[in-house]
């Protein structure tokens, strides 16, 4: 049993990562673990010739099945949907969690919401995990020529929404302490020029928190919706360039008690996109992990 539960132990930062690249939220990648270490206990090992295959197959079939649920309940969702931020830092909370050589950025997240439950694990089993197209059509009981099409199609569609420009990490993260020292300046004026003409602006309140019910375009909506939450902060709240999906974003903060999650898409001159999660069901309570 010990050997048993120590391999499940050594799989489970790459087996998190599947699970909340399938599913965008952590309470429920950690939910469906729970669920695959049942299985794993409960399985006969003297069967199972790839443990680690096994273990991928029931984790990428039980976000499937979880997929297929939660897309009525989304269809009840009120305004945008983004995935649950994880914070932490570039090192020891990331790289215990899972395996941070893939994106989990937010804006591929995103673009993974455009696909089928299937589309979206087969990208995943092969572009993430480097399986083959013979393990994943055994994965999902499909033949390898189905499954290289579902991933050829999956990738074009997540293409066409992911951004199309390579970024200096070292501009997009000083745009990224711009955007936090400007955001609650009731002024906007500093603000307004950090953004793109074309910048959108995706926010998550899920009916629990005060948010745009669509995601707003260009400069002027963006810039009114700031000054809003500048005036509604009225120097109470503070914002922190935090460690976000990976990559650099920003907190905003009342004490440490978390008001929004907010990373950023540029293009190294200027903001494209921002997504913001204020649904407090997806923050944690107090702010940790904080990048300086």
């Amino acid at each position: 049993m010990q050997a048993r539960t120590d391999f499940y132990q050594t799989l489970q930062p790459k087996l998190f990562g599947l699970a909340y690249r399938l599913l965008g939220s952590r309470a429920d990648a950690e939910d469906l673990l729970q669920d695959a270490w049942f299985k794993w206990i409960a399985a006969d090992t003297d069967t199972i010739r790839d443990g680690e295959a096994w273990l991928v197959t029931v984790v990428t079939r039980l976000g499937i099945d979880q997929l297929r649920r939660r897309r009525a309940r989304r269809e009840e969702y009120l305004g945008p949907w983004l995935p649950e931020p994880l914070l932490g830092s570039t090192d020891n909370e990331a790289e215990r969690l899972m395996d941070v050589g893939a994106d989990i950025s937010m804006a591929f997240l995103v673009a993974l919401e455009r696909l089928g439950a299937e589309e979206r694990a087969a990208l995943l089993l092969r572009d993430v995990l480097d399986h083959s197209y013979e393990q994943i059509a055994e994965t999902l009981s499909k033949s390898p020529a189905a499954c290289r099409q579902i991933i050829s199609r999956a990738r074009r569609r997540v293409r066409d929404e992911r951004p199309r420009f390579t970024v200096d990490h070292a501009a997009h993260r000083r745009l990224v302490e711009r955007f936090a020292a400007t955001l609650l300046d009731p002024d906007g004026m500093a603000f307004a020029e950090l953004l793109a003409e074309d910048v959108s602006w995706m926010a998550d309140g899920g009916g629990q928190a005060s948010a745009a019910s669509k995601v707003l375009h260009g400069v002027r909506a963006s810039v009114r919706l700031a000054v809003g939450i500048a005036r509604r902060a009225a120097g109470q709240w503070h914002t922190r360039v935090a460690w976000i999906n990976g990559e650099p974003g920003v907190l905003v903060l009342h004490g440490e008690r978390i008001h929004a999650a907010m990373t950023l898409v540029s293009d190294g001159q200027h903001i494209r996109r921002i997504y913001s999660v204020v649904n407090p069901h997806k923050l944690p309570q107090a702010s940790r992990n904080v990048v300086h």
